[in-house]
């Protein structure tokens, strides 16, 4: 009898323990050796920032050129299924399962930390600090980091994994999307070894998720309870966030994971409502305007922007901001794009490829820019915008700033304390990232157990849960080894992790074009049997 069997497994082998032998070699490493893994991601995350840090901005810029081109060519108008396939959900459905996919645990964790974080401290040479032009860069930065381009990462897998899988039946596995490319080979070793390298990277992107939303709960529990926040603490977090997934995994996708996303979907609306009413609503409505206008008008020369001047006047090290902040933002994007691409795949059978597109690219960036208008502006105000606006605050202005320079973690909830109702509003924070981190980790189990069995179907409850486990576990262990400088090791560690993946999601390009030159002259729809071998 075989290990699969004899465990009752679903799942094709190779990639099931060539996946987990993987895992369990990297956490053996980090027990024996800590120091030399921390030294090699450490090295590894300076030589990728250095040297390959122009490649991951000039591919998000490349990949989102080729949906746009994508949707508007001759080949928008076909349907991601078979002939006369429609969509499963309605237009509204759809969009609102866009944004439970992907963004939620996102806009938490930096809604009011990043705009602050740029506002305090400039990106750029020459802005001076807390200025009304400082306040219109972070903005600006906040939404190039997390609007179209971040969604471009998750749009390009998830067109691909739709046309693939669900046009030509072949598995639900990153491999069948280079099929044009590898013919056969997809189920050989090198399909084999691109799923293992997927499943790696989707384990470690959502570990690294975990160990941010542990640091960002424990900030906001040391604040309402004053205990301690400690490396335990967010050990103990990452376990319950954990056996929280565990429990909606059993439960199942309709039970729990659905209903854990619509709960929370619903709070963080309400939220954001709570504060436009309470905070400067005027104000923010205007900003809310104003921000459409400075993401467009300054996404051009941001897209390319990846701080040459800086890198030859400074030392050549090429480490400076942007690689603390876009190439680890992309890096780590990308390691979701497995989970997220098959996620919105999923979901969008019966779509054409110009439905698609424009639907997972817009309507996500388009909350998450009223969402950071909102929490940004309104973070910004608080803490004094221009010189006029400080000098009238006295000793108050400045106070915000300085609390998410002390702690990333704690800016949502040092933003509380300005409005009323602190300590609940505090505390349900607190609740709607635990349930957005834990919705991410067992919708990730889900994901990386079709990865492995190759259908759409979940596998046994046993071999879920134990996807759900080994992420929980990876975090743990990064944040137990990494102690108090866990942030910087989360983003070493995926910065390292996500260039394998970067190169990946980039090989679907020629993949998809070559796939889209197989369809019939005319734009005549594929038959019910496709000639698969014409790719």
């Amino acid at each position: 009898m075989s290990l699969s069997k004899a465990l009752r497994l679903r799942t094709d082998p190779t990639i099931f323990f060539s996946a987990t032998a993987c895992m369990v070699i990297f956490l053996a490493a980090l027990i024996i050796a800590p120091t030399a893994i921390g030294a090699f991601f450490e090295g590894g995350r300076a030589w990728v920032v250095t040297n390959l840090g122009w490649f991951f901005i000039l591919g998000v810029n490349i990949w989102l050129g080729f949906l746009v081109w994508s949707a508007c060519s001759r080949h928008g108008h076909i349907v991601l299924g078979r002939t006369g396939t429609k969509p499963d959900f309605s237009n509204m459905s759809w969009f609102t399962m866009l944004f439970a996919g992907g963004i939620g645990t996102v806009l938490m964790f930096w809604g009011v930390a990043e705009p602050m974080s740029h506002f305090a401290t400039p990106p750029r040479e020459g802005v001076e600090p807390h200025s009304i032009e400082a306040s219109r860069d972070a903005m600006a930065f906040s939404l190039y980091h997390l609007g179209l381009h971040t969604w471009t990462i998750f749009t390009l897998p998830g067109l691909a994994f739709a046309y693939f899988i669900h046009r030509y039946d072949l598995p639900v596995r990153v491999s069948s999307v280079f099929y044009p490319l590898l013919k056969e080979g997809i189920h050989g070793p090198i399909g084999k070894t691109i799923d293992v390298v997927a499943i790696l990277g989707t384990l470690f992107g959502v570990a690294v998720s975990l160990g941010l939303g542990s640091s960002q709960i424990a900030a906001g529990l040391s604040e309402l309870t004053g205990f301690e926040n400690t490396t335990w603490m967010r050990i103990g977090i990452i376990a319950v966030l954990t056996l929280v997934a565990v429990g909606s995994i059993v439960a199942g996708l309709d039970s729990g994971v659905k209903l854990l996303s619509n709960i929370n979907i619903g709070m963080a609306v309400l939220l954001m409502i709570f504060v436009l009413v309470t905070g400067s609503t005027l104000f923010l409505l205007r900003g809310i305007v104003q921000t459409v206008g400075i993401y467009f008008s300054q996404l051009p020369g941001l897209a390319f922007w990846n701080d040459m001047l800086a890198y030859a006047h400074e030392s050549g090290d090429g480490w400076g901001w942007q690689g603390s902040w876009t190439v680890f933002y992309w890096a780590w994007t990308v390691t979701w794009s497995p989970f997220i691409g098959i996620f919105v795949a999923r979901i969008s059978k019966g779509r054409t490829i110009r439905e698609f597109v424009m639907g997972v690219l817009l309507a996500p960036s388009a909350f998450t820019l009223i969402w950071f208008a909102v929490f940004g502006w309104q973070a910004m105000q608080i803490d004094g915008i221009g010189e006029t606006a400080r000098a009238a605050m006295g000793d108050s202005a400045g106070e915000l700033s300085a609390a998410v320079a002390e702690s990333v973690p704690l800016a949502m909830f040092a933003f509380f304390e300005h409005f009323p109702f602190t300590t609940f509003v505090q505390g349900l924070a607190v609740v709607i990232v635990a349930i957005f981190f834990a919705t991410s980790s067992d919708s990730a189990s889900l994901v990386v157990d079709m990865l492995c069995t190759g259908e759409e179907t979940p596998g046994p409850t046993h071999q879920r849960v134990y996807w759900g486990v080994a992420e929980g576990t990876i975090a743990g262990m990064l944040i137990w080894l990494a102690g108090d400088a866990g942030l910087n090791a989360l983003q070493q560690v995926i910065t390292v992790i996500g260039l394998p993946i970067f190169v990946l999601v980039f090989m679907m390009i020629p993949s998809l074009i070559k796939g889209f030159a197989s369809e019939e002259i005319q734009h005549v729809e594929i038959k019910d049997d496709p000639a698969l071998d014409n790719l």
